[in-house]
């Protein structure tokens, strides 16, 4: 069976299709270890000593291509061509010798994630096949086109979700037993999360899998703007073509329920003692002189009861909760669905950053991402900043705004574990 690729067109089909592809990838004698190579997603890593960090671990770390360093945006995408370029000619990256799918686990601790890495045919919101939840931010939209357009290729798959029907059949069947043979690949990394790949190149199993995935829908995990990139680019390339695809893990959560987390924000122009007098009393504040772990406890308590949010950097707590309902009503947007309205990343964007504290939520002057709970309250106390914690929001919320097409605020979750980077790349052109 010729099993049809992403530069071979293929039938438009109502739900995911997913099809193989020849992946690229690290050649283990010519690394000192695959641990050693990967890397968490360019979005992760937010410290400059992590950065060094992985660059400092392997020559050849994958963070090299992710998130290169130069002196300008068009000198690091051309670093991370030439790199790639060079890579691939001394054979420290090869292309595996068939097209396939890759099984891809993931174990840390008593969590365990499976799920399959392919290229998936790109489609539009309004198809309802790959819903986002978020917004995205345009300047990073573009950063990361123009990375992609420099190096012609994925080099990370982002993180897509799906509900499968629990029977043990089709894409599930095919995972697990795969999963009972013996790994393509295994590596523990740093942070000591044990990584297996596997790769399907069976006919029958990868139909198996594409039929099976035809009849589903997907949410995006993680992965907004590498979407939005995605669609940016196949936008500006004549369909038929490989942009018309991009890399995907994509995860049945019905068998590997995720963990959702929150991704904090830092302030950077903002002390602490200027973010709390700025309230008033429209929020209820109370200091709490405590340790983070119990802070968050506290946090916890109160988001049950209504928005909740924990100021940190001046080396203590505050819990800011019990907006005023007036406030509310004249700085949130209305004409959204109430579960959108009352959404603790909707009430800090709309109400905090826009109304209160007058900062731009967009401008990277202004607001850092951070994942990290206590890397984002140390950065916050070293720079003078303001650390706003966040409790994370459920993942039926985010699944059932996005089925009827609305978007959170930019980086409301941060679903996980997210796959390592550096495992399994895609040339997008030979």
């Amino acid at each position: 069976m010729n099993y049809p690729g992403p530069e071979e067109e293929t039938p438009q089909r109502d739900g995911l299709d997913l099809v193989p592809f020849r992946g690229l990838r690290y050649d283990p004698d010519r690394v000192g270890s695959l641990a050693a190579v990967t890397s968490p997603p360019y979005d992760v890593i937010v410290r400059p000593d992590g950065l060094l960090e992985l660059e400092s671990a392997d020559p050849h770390n994958i963070v090299r291509l992710i998130l290169p360093q130069d002196h300008s945006p068009a000198a690091r995408n051309r670093q991370a061509a030439d790199t790639l370029r060079r890579w691939r000619a001394e054979g420290v990256l090869t292309t595996d010798a068939e097209p396939g799918l890759y099984v891809y686990e993931q174990r840390d601790g008593g969590l365990l994630q499976r799920g399959v890495i392919g290229t998936l045919r790109l489609s539009e919101p309004s198809d309802g096949v790959v819903l986002p939840h978020e917004d995205v931010m345009p300047h990073i939209v573009a950063d990361r086109a123009d990375l992609m357009r420099a190096t012609s290729a994925n080099l990370e798959p982002l993180l897509l979700t799906y509900r499968g029907d629990g029977a043990g059949s089709g894409a599930a069947a095919v995972v697990e037993r795969t999963a009972r043979r013996p790994p393509l690949l295994a590596t523990t990394t740093e942070d000591g999360v044990g990584h297996r790949l596997w790769e399907v190149t069976d006919p029958a199993e990868l139909a198996e899998i594409r039929t099976d995935l035809a009849r589903h829908q997907a949410l995006i995990a993680d992965g907004h703007h590498r979407w939005a990139t995605y669609l940016r680019l196949r936008a500006e390339h004549p369909s038929p073509s490989p942009w018309d695809y991009g890399l995907v893990l994509l995860v049945d959560t019905s068998r590997y329920p995720l963990r959702v987390r929150a991704i904090h924000r830092l302030l950077h122009r903002l002390p602490v003692a200027d973010a709390v007098a700025a309230l008033g009393d429209a929020f209820r504040v109370r200091r709490l002189d405590v340790p983070l772990d119990r802070a968050l406890e506290s946090l916890a308590e109160a988001a049950s009861g209504g928005n909740a949010f924990l100021l940190a950097g001046d080396g203590s707590f505050h819990l800011v909760d019990r907006p005023s309902a007036d406030l509310l009503a004249a700085t949130v947007p209305a004409g959204r669905p109430e579960a959108w309205r009352t959404l603790d990343a909707t009430v800090l964007h709309a109400t905090l950053l826009d109304h209160v504290w007058g900062i731009p939520e967009d401008s990277p002057e202004h607001v850092a991402y951070i994942h990290d709970t206590t890397a984002t309250v140390e950065k916050a106390e070293r720079d003078g900043g303001t650390a706003v914690l966040m409790h994370p929001v459920r993942e039926e919320v985010v699944r059932d705004l996005a089925r009827q097409g609305v978007t959170m605020p930019r980086k409301s979750t941060s679903f996980g574990p997210k796959p390592a980077s550096g495992l399994v790349l895609r040339a997008v052109s030979p």
